[in-house]
């Protein structure tokens, strides 16, 4: 009977499914180091090759693949640099995989030194304009609040998605204030704020962030009315990539701008999200952004390349 070949997009895609708290970067690391557990390569060349097609096969597999290219990257990163420093095959195997359950362990405490170290720029009676879900938005916002803060927050409906709302609805049930505001609302709602939050896909090499659409615009706003523009990342979302626009971006979007079909759905009543002819992500550019809180400091845009450098080489 023939071996089982090990399907690393089932294996990732289940991980998503059965933790929704792990991000993706974070669960297309554990997937290549599953991928290193089953693999029974018997050279390096021939080792390497199976991780690049497992990464590529990962990449493919999604829709917005930003994230998840940002922690293959690295753990490639670490890969290439450990073969070379470990010439015995089995034993280079066992430290990848090693290394693996470390960083894996380390992940899981960034989004909380991320939620205390963002918490205090949340002032007393602060009021916080969010946009989409973010994990580690949501977590600085509950440990602020454990630290008996009192705030209120607005939250975007995040279309094409909706997340919004149900963001909303957590932090209710949190005791945190929270009202949701129309996407088009946001230039409105904005001379109301103190500041605003938002999580990132992916931080790009010169400072900027890609993220759900709609944070761009957001930024703008707050720019034009000299609000804080703040962005939460952890720093395995930090991506080797140099967009020059928003038409930039490795990701799937529309050829055109178009929306003739979404009008004909609104007017039957019959919109819904598939339906949206729209991006699902956008590039802010470092320009608009205040700072960036992650788990290696409070950092300008300037210094993500610096810190992307210490990262990858």
């Amino acid at each position: 009977m023939s071996e089982e070949i090990f399907d690393v997009e089932k294996y990732y895609h289940g991980l998503l499914k059965n933790n929704p708290e792990l991000s993706m970067p974070v669960a297309a690391i554990q997937a290549l180091v599953e991928v290193i557990k089953h693999e029974k390569a018997s050279t390096m060349s021939e080792f390497m090759k199976v991780l690049e097609d497992a990464s590529q096969k990962l990449r493919s597999s999604t829709r917005n693949f930003i994230s998840l290219a940002a922690g293959c990257d690295l753990y490639m990163r670490f890969v290439t640099r450990t073969i070379h420093d470990l010439s015995d095959f089995e034993a280079c195997r066992e430290h990848l995989i090693e290394r693996g359950k470390v960083f894996l362990e380390k992940a899981s405490d960034c989004r909380n030194n991320i939620a205390a170290l963002g918490s205090q720029f949340v002032r007393d009676d602060a009021t916080i304009l969010i946009h989409a879900s973010s994990r580690v938005v949501m977590a600085l916002l509950l440990h602020a609040a454990s630290l008996n803060k009192r705030f209120k927050v607005y939250v975007t409906e995040s279309r094409p998605s909706g997340s919004g709302i149900r963001v909303a609805r957590d932090l209710r049930k949190a005791g945190i204030p929270a009202t949701v505001v129309l996407d088009t609302a946001v230039g409105y709602i904005m001379e109301k704020v103190d500041l605003v939050l938002v999580g990132a896909e992916g931080v790009v090499e010169n400072g900027g962030v890609i993220n759900q659409i709609g944070t761009y615009q957001m930024a703008i706003m707050a720019k034009t009315a000299n609000k804080p523009f703040y962005v939460v990342a952890e720093s395995f979302k930090f991506v080797r990539l140099y967009p020059l626009n928003q038409y930039d971006l490795p990701t799937h979007t529309m050829a055109t701008l178009g929306f003739t079909d979404t009008e004909q759905q609104a007017e039957s009543g019959e919109l819904t999200e598939e339906n949206y002819e729209t991006p699902c992500v956008d590039y802010t550019p470092p320009e608009y952004i205040t700072l960036l809180f992650t788990d290696l400091g409070v950092l300008t845009p300037s210094g993500v390349s610096d810190e992307l450098i210490k990262l990858h080489y």
